[in-house]
């Protein structure tokens, strides 16, 4: 990619997450029922028009805005795992690596829970960008894996079960405040067990 198309494509992404930081602030303020398209575009200093060309609806730039930081503490704690660790080890060990930062970001992620809880449409939108990160972890866990093969199940089946340990134990936040670090912890112990569970069911699938 050209220096020009680097620019043009930062700028984009720029004007994304301004977007989406506005969204997840107003209705972090004021609730997700008022909240608009037009004040996520006031906020954001951007046209309405412009608005609709990056997010097809307010749940989608709020669900965006919202998980962006966090979802993407997950990945950069994969992408850190040293490279001699198995698939599995190193989703263990980003988990472990999460749970010790999360202090920082647990009031945005129990926001997000409460609001998500409250309102199906956005819990529909956060589930859709959850199975986004499902994808972005199959791609980081991929080079981990032996004998890949052509659609190999394995990645997105990590990836799977790694978000869905990220769904349960955000939930629990909810009804064990206070003990959100440790909890994840505590997944990421129940995840070895889950990646372990997967993989025999995969070979049993697969052997007849």
């Amino acid at each position: 990619m050209t220096e020009p198309a680097n620019l043009t494509a930062r700028k984009r992404q720029a004007t994304r997450d301004r977007i989406a930081a506005a969204a997840a602030q107003l209705v972090a303020d004021g609730g997700l029922a008022g909240t608009t398209v037009e004040s996520i575009a006031a906020a954001a200093e951007v046209g309405r028009a412009t608005f609709f060309r990056y997010f097809s609806c307010k749940e989608d730039a709020v669900a965006d805005g919202m998980t962006r930081h966090w979802l993407d503490a997950i990945t950069a704690a994969l992408s850190a795992q040293p490279p001699q660790l198995s698939a599995r080890d190193a989703v263990v060990g980003a988990f472990h690596a999460f749970g010790d930062g999360f202090g920082d970001i647990s009031a945005q992620v129990r926001d997000l829970a409460v609001m998500t809880r409250s309102s199906p449409v956005l819990s529909a939108w956060t589930l859709q960008i959850y199975v986004n990160y499902e994808s972005a972890i199959a791609e980081l866990v991929a080079p981990r894996l032996p004998d890949l093969q052509p659609d190999d199940p394995r990645p997105r089946l990590i990836g799977a079960v790694a978000m869905a340990s990220v769904r349960i134990a955000l939930y629990s936040a909810l009804t064990w405040p206070g003990r959100v670090q440790p909890r994840f912890r505590f997944r990421a112990l129940r995840l070895r067990a889950s990646l372990r569970a997967s993989r025999r069911l995969r070979a049993s699938a697969f052997a007849g």
